[in-house]
């Protein structure tokens, strides 16, 4: 991972500006309210593929919405980093601030990340307001994450050819207190899908 750089309290110079057009506004001209709905679980437990379904029916809804996959913030934002803890972390932070910003333009902004560290997704939840962020834990289990291999990673990862694999040895903290749970092995797409809208209350 690269050298850290200074934060706020170690930079002086840095004085963050207060926009002319604040949040409401934005959101108020989409007609919609900006949320972040974070899903995370194990790697092929169908977060990308249950992202996507409801970014559809949101935008067929008319809502205004962006999708940050994990893999694909991996080859751009955060490709400098690596797979060990501390960059798995900054990997989160950087995907939370990155969705913290597109709430703030009005957006409602699917996550779809493992983001294995309870920690780490909770201090993401606390860079937003009340009723901004959904937690969604897709909970399908690790057998059968397995068993998809959609990637192939899950017969590298037990034949030892992949390290610091999470559910393997890699940690995965599920959460706590999500706001939605979903077992992808025991519900449709199309039936997961309809739960996400019905938390969302977007008919």
């Amino acid at each position: 991972m690269s050298e850290a750089l200074p934060g706020l309290g170690e930079a002086p110079q840095i004085q963050p500006c207060a926009p002319s057009v604040p949040t409401t506004a934005r959101a108020a001209i989409k007609g919609q309210q900006p949320r972040c709905i974070w899903l995370t679980g194990l790697s092929g437990a169908g977060k990308s593929t249950l992202a996507n379904a409801l970014e559809v029916q949101l935008h067929r809804r008319g809502l205004h919405t962006f999708l940050l996959d994990g893999d694909n913030v991996r080859g751009g934002l955060c490709k400098d980093l690596g797979m060990d803890a501390a960059a798995r972390k900054e990997n989160m932070r950087r995907m939370a601030e990155v969705a913290r910003l597109m709430v703030e333009a009005g957006l409602v902004v699917i996550v779809a990340a493992i983001s294995p560290f309870r920690a780490e997704r909770e201090a993401a939840r606390a860079l937003f307001g009340k009723g901004e962020f959904l937690s969604v834990y897709v909970s399908t289990p690790f057998a059968a994450c397995a068993r998809r291999d959609p990637k192939g990673l899950y017969r590298k990862a037990l034949s030892g050819q992949l390290k610091d694999f999470t559910g393997l040895d890699s940690p995965y903290e599920a959460p706590l207190d999500a706001d939605c749970k979903i077992d992808t092995a025991s519900l449709s797409v199309e039936e997961a899908t309809l739960l996400l809208l019905d938390h969302l209350q977007v008919a």
